[in-house]
């Protein structure tokens, strides 16, 4: 295993896993399905809507938010129902504002064994936009909306736009998380030591994700289905070293009919498929922290 500085985390040594190791059951393959739950706080709204054209500074985009607001009126149910009709278990990631205004909706999401990610309190406010006290204060507000509702705190954290400080990953441990997914430097999870406190980070891998590909680039659902495909079977047949693979669709993006045929359809792919493990990063960071050496 070896160990470096991190560049993004001010004061981590980075302890990177070796080539031996491997998933759950001996998987060399690792799929995780997501869904980002989010919403803004209030008075606020998301940066892109479905129209495309911006609106002249200083207009609030009413339609961009009611777009966003499909997610928890419509959009999660429909998701929900996808993986249960498929007996999968996903990372779900929740606003903690979401908490406060859905309390039932996210309890329904810990009551079916999904794994309950903090993803700030709202989608606006990113991590390395604060000073560090003010940034403590909303993980802990955070954390302490997400546990009121589902009876425990979150284990895992995603920030928003998936953009840390460079103090984040330390105010995580600090506050007891076990892993944050906002990294995208490495295929394999890494361990981010403070000085004797760690995480563990479980990278992102943002190519078979709703949000860039037919938000932001305008791609057909059919497009997310054949990336994930071909993604899929290039690290079966090329990749010799354990690697991850992410499917992440957005409540209020591919909640709708047609994004959420998408995501069933690589469901689908990613059951028939041999040799994999599908399964959270809460069920896989066990696993990480038992193959490291017990000083890590």
């Amino acid at each position: 295993m070896m160990e470096e500085r991190d560049l993004v985390a001010k004061g981590a040594t980075v302890k990177r896993l070796d080539k031996s190791f491997r998933w759950p059951g001996g998987k060399r393959i690792a799929i995780f399905f997501n869904i980002a739950f989010e919403a803004w706080s209030d008075g606020k709204g998301p940066g892109i809507g479905p129209m495309g054209n911006p609106l002249p500074a200083g207009h609030f985009d009413t339609n961009a938010l009611s777009f966003g607001t499909y997610g928890p009126v419509r959009g999660i149910w429909r998701l929900l129902d996808s993986l249960a009709h498929h007996k999968l278990k996903a990372g779900v990631m929740v606003s903690g504002v979401l908490a406060e205004r859905y309390p039932e909706t996210v309890k329904a999401i810990a009551a079916a064994g999904h794994d309950v990610i903090a993803h700030g309190y709202g989608q606006e406010i990113i991590p390395v936009m604060l000073a560090e006290p003010a940034e403590k204060e909303h993980i802990a507000k955070v954390t302490q909306l997400l546990a009121k509702v589902t009876g425990s705190a979150p284990k895992g954290w995603m920030s928003p736009r998936a953009t840390p400080s460079p103090a984040t990953y330390r105010l995580l441990a600090e506050a007891g998380y076990l892993w944050h997914g906002d990294s995208m430097d490495d295929d394999l999870p890494y361990v981010q030591d403070f000085s004797g406190r760690s995480i563990v980070a479980i990278p992102f891998a943002i190519e078979v994700n709703d949000m860039p590909l037919y938000m932001r680039h305008g791609a057909p659902p059919r497009q997310y289905v054949e990336m994930f495909e071909r993604t899929l079977a290039r690290l079966r047949q090329r990749e010799k070293g354990a690697v991850l693979l992410d499917a992440t669709a957005h409540a209020h993006v591919f909640g709708r009919p047609l994004g959420t045929w998408a995501y069933e359809a690589v469901m689908q792919i990613a059951k028939r498929t041999r040799g994999v493990w599908i399964g959270t990063r809460t069920e896989a960071v066990k696993h990480i922290r038992a193959s490291l050496p017990s000083k890590s």
